[in-house]
């Protein structure tokens, strides 16, 4: 009888554990969920006011949502790829690699905008020079 209810006593305890571990993972999904709704939120009431009232400026406005992207992305993995509860080290060799690809594509996207603006300044020199019939 006693082993019957040790067993019990064991089988909703478990089942206890069970069910506040899945509370735990819920309460968790419901947070990064919320999170990730006012960032996201927040990013539309500037666009928003952008579009209407013009404020603020392009390059602000820009840089704003480059880093609330950047803060969605990374809560992202932190969150579902888990690398919250990872060791340092590896952490590193995901990021850093991460962020200069991030350099990467700034940089040739600044070097092409620096041709384009070159060729755009070279062909009104030409129309300048070139003499009318």
């Amino acid at each position: 009888m006693e082993m019957e209810q040790q067993a019990t006593f064991t089988q909703v305890t478990l089942e206890d554990e069970s069910a506040h571990a899945f509370d735990s993972t819920v309460a968790r999904i419901w947070r990064v969920f919320w999170i990730l709704l006012i960032v996201t939120l927040v990013e539309i009431a500037l666009a928003t006011v952008h579009y209407f009232f013009g404020v603020p400026p392009v390059l602000l406005r820009n840089v704003i949502f480059l880093s609330l992207t950047l803060v969605k992305a990374f809560y992202i993995v932190a969150e579902f790829m888990h690398l919250r509860h990872e060791v340092k080290n590896l952490i590193l060799s995901i990021m850093i690699p991460l962020l200069l690809f991030i350099w990467f594509i700034t940089a040739f996207l600044t070097d092409g905008n620096s041709w384009r603006m070159d060729r755009e300044r070279r062909a009104v020199q030409v129309e300048q020079v070139t003499p009318a019939p």
